[in-house]
């Protein structure tokens, strides 16, 4: 399984996730094999300047089964549901303790709002 994770840079596991995944720096790709991460691949996120649904898009088609991310509009998470994306939002901190706690079962989704509203499509 690849779980996608907006992050701030390319810092591998001590990544800090993005406030906001649209406006993301980067984008943790974190395979999963047997609840244990076997391999990360940090990328540039090639649609900081963006049209509804190319993220989403580009986040299905990297394999990615689950998304998680701080803060996600409304829009956004009908995308990744249209691709059978599961989304997950209100996550905080690196991307280690985010992915291990994904997969000992203690995240959860909340809904989380930024501070700054980056865009309205």
């Amino acid at each position: 399984m690849i779980i996608a994770v907006p992050v701030m840079n390319d810092a591998g596991l001590e990544a800090m996730i993005s406030e906001h995944f649209g406006h993301a720096p980067y984008f943790a790709f974190v395979k999963v094999e047997d609840n244990k991460i076997s391999s990360v691949e940090i990328e540039p996120n090639p649609f900081e300047d963006h049209g509804p649904g190319e993220i989403p898009e580009y986040i299905y088609r990297k394999g990615a089964k689950v998304l998680i991310a701080r803060g996600m509009g409304a829009r956004a998470k009908a995308f990744f549901s249209s691709f059978g994306v599961e989304v997950l939002t209100g996550a905080s901190g690196s991307l280690k303790e985010i992915i291990d706690g994904y997969l000992e079962g203690q995240l959860k989704s909340v809904n989380y709002e930024p501070d700054k509203k980056f865009h309205n499509h």
